[in-house]
């Protein structure tokens, strides 16, 4: 039961994200607004994903979480390319790059504040 509440949470994000994925268009008609928001969605999940797999290793093992979450977004990248309107690119992939680097700078950010 311990191994699920810890790699669960991770494993149902990476879920979400396929689900997502597989949707042919998840537009909103708001245009620049709309990459803006979707952009922003990228690095907050995929931010959010790493930040999942660090707590599911502990809390220690902070670069093999990264690895597991830029491999998966690199695949997620590729699923798009086989998704009627959707596409996959590696500046996309830099954004879901940037959302981890954003999670990890937030978090120590936290710990640094939380020790003293």
């Amino acid at each position: 039961m311990q191994t699920l509440a810890r790699f669960g949470p991770p494993l149902l994000l990476m879920a979400v994200i396929f689900g997502l994925s597989a949707q042919p268009s998840l537009g909103t008609g708001l245009g620049t607004w709309d990459t803006i928001l979707r952009k922003g969605a990228h690095m907050t999940e995929f931010g959010l994903l790493w930040w999942l797999w660090w707590r599911a290793f502990g809390y220690r093992r902070a670069a093999v979480a990264v690895v597991i979450t830029l491999v998966y977004a690199a695949s997620d990248e590729l699923h798009q390319r086989f998704v009627d309107g959707r596409h996959g690119s590696p500046v996309d992939w830099l954004i879901d790059a940037a959302g981890v680097a954003v999670a990890i700078a937030l978090t120590r950010r936290f710990r640094a504040r939380a020790s003293r």
